[in-house]
């Protein structure tokens, strides 16, 4: 097995957050992926390289070996069931909760009364739906990638259950947050097979992110 390392990262906030953490470990990353169309970044050391993938495939590259670690949100390793994934350090990073939100002036509390069906839109399907059994409140589950704040305004869902930052995307589209689901920050994953066989290479960045992390709770 090559002894260079892969490290999986999806664009933006996390991408953004864990920069500081790779420097830590005196990793830089030479290009932005914002500014390159390359999916795959070199760094100054020959021995790490990044590849940018969309945020809910990053645990799946990284439990396939294609990527010996990665960064993902707890959202998205709830979604994947964390199968085949060593997840050693909770970084503190791209924090916010997953939520279940509304249009203004619905009533969700008559909604959920124990016994009703709820259509609820959104991309965390597994989350949502274990959410609405511990209620007893059937949900037809409407999948969504995107614009999620859409859905309950033009009639396709009477909810939603997304990621909630500041809050303002709902408040700019006359939702409110009416029940919070699980607070997420933002975890260090890494291959089960990777982690054996190139502990030597990974133990020190291991390490790096970990004080780095704690550094920055």
């Amino acid at each position: 097995m090559s002894q260079q390392l892969t490290l999986a990262l999806s664009k933006g906030r996390i991408f953004e957050e864990t920069l500081p953490l790779l420097e830590a470990a005196g990793i830089r990353v030479t290009e932005d992926p914002e500014k390159s169309r390359k999916l795959i970044l070199a760094t100054n050391d020959p021995a790490v390289r990044v590849i940018i993938v969309r945020a809910s495939d990053v645990p799946t590259y990284v439990q396939h070996g294609a990527a010996d670690f990665g960064v993902a949100g707890k959202d998205v390793l709830h979604e994947h069931g964390g199968e085949g994934l060593y997840q050693p350090i909770d970084l503190n990073i791209a924090q916010c909760r997953v939520s279940v939100a509304v249009s203004a002036g619905f009533d969700y509390d008559k909604a959920v009364r124990q016994g009703a069906r709820l259509r609820v839109a959104t991309k965390y399907t597994k989350t949502a739906r274990e959410h609405f059994a511990k209620k007893g409140v059937h949900v037809d589950l409407i999948k969504l990638y995107g614009s999620m704040e859409l859905a309950p305004l033009v009639g396709l869902s009477d909810a939603i259950v997304d990621l909630v930052s500041t809050g303002s995307t709902l408040r700019a589209n006359n939702l409110v947050e009416v029940e919070h689901i699980m607070d997420i920050s933002s975890r260090l994953i890494v291959n089960q097979a990777a982690l054996k066989l190139k502990r030597e290479r990974l133990q020190p960045i291991l390490q790096a992110f970990e004080q780095a992390a704690r550094r920055s709770a």
